[in-house]
């Protein structure tokens, strides 16, 4: 049985890696699912998935931009039942001291701001049929720092207590927000951080390698599901059992 089917779910960062993993398991699950995501390469995934999986293009970090692609969906679709916030990026690698002013408040932009944009603007959507469910994809750094990482570990953090914060306020009006904690994660992302610090923390990955954005996108599905339903304000770490080691 198809768990999330009749559903309808917007996931953010849709263009590759865990977004676009996300996106061909619900639609696997019967969701009808709208990729989001600024860089255009979401119109690959739709197109690969075909009916029932939709393009929206928007920058997440501008409220305005994020708002009309909701309001596109919802218009489409008729509800939202489920949102994804996943778009993010790593930004700059220097330690604090050296870190660039405007880029901390990039990385603050797309990875923190945006999980609050997207809440804003789709619960609302959300208490008109009766609840849905949130996943915010956070980070082990969201748990632990890492060096010459402040901003990422800085916005990650935030995305965990902007997790708690909604939970809390929408327990008893049928939405349920968690997070998911990825560890290292074969993505384009990962290709682009220093080689030492990724083989570092694989290194001291008790599974001894990195995730599939398949693995993570199974983890969104289970708490975007009917499966997690008294599920609410916590956060799942797939990450290999690296924060036990």
């Amino acid at each position: 049985m198809a768990l999330l089917k009749g559903k309808v779910a917007i996931v953010t960062g849709a263009g590759s890696g865990i977004g676009a993993a996300i996106v061909e398991t619900f639609h696997r699950e019967g969701a009808q699912v709208f990729a989001l995501d600024v860089s255009g390469r979401q119109e690959e995934v739709a197109a690969r998935l075909g009916t029932g999986c939709f393009p929206l293009q928007a920058n997440v970090s501008i409220g305005s931009e994020f708002a009309t692609a909701i309001a596109d969906a919802v218009e489409r679709a008729g509800r939202l039942d489920i949102l994804v916030n996943n778009a993010g990026i790593d930004g700059q690698i220097a330690v604090t001291a050296d870190y660039d002013e405007d880029e901390f408040d990039r990385v603050m932009a797309v990875n923190a701001k945006s999980v609050f944009l997207g809440m804003k603007y789709a619960i609302p959507q959300m208490l008109k049929t009766g609840g849905g469910a949130i996943v915010n994809t956070a980070s082990t750094a969201s748990l632990v720092g890492f060096a010459r990482m402040p901003a990422y570990c800085a916005s990650k953090g935030a995305v965990l207590m902007l997790t708690r914060t909604a939970a809390l306020e929408y327990a008893q009006q049928g939405i349920r927000v968690n997070a998911i904690c990825p560890g290292p994660t074969r993505t384009e992302m990962t290709k682009h951080l220093p080689a030492d610090l990724i083989q570092q923390v694989v290194a001291t990955t008790p599974i001894g390698r990195y995730a599939d954005p398949g693995e993570l996108a199974n983890s969104a599905l289970f708490l975007a599901s009917d499966l997690s339903s008294y599920v609410t304000g916590t956060y799942l770490a797939v990450d290999g059992a690296y924060m036990t080691a």
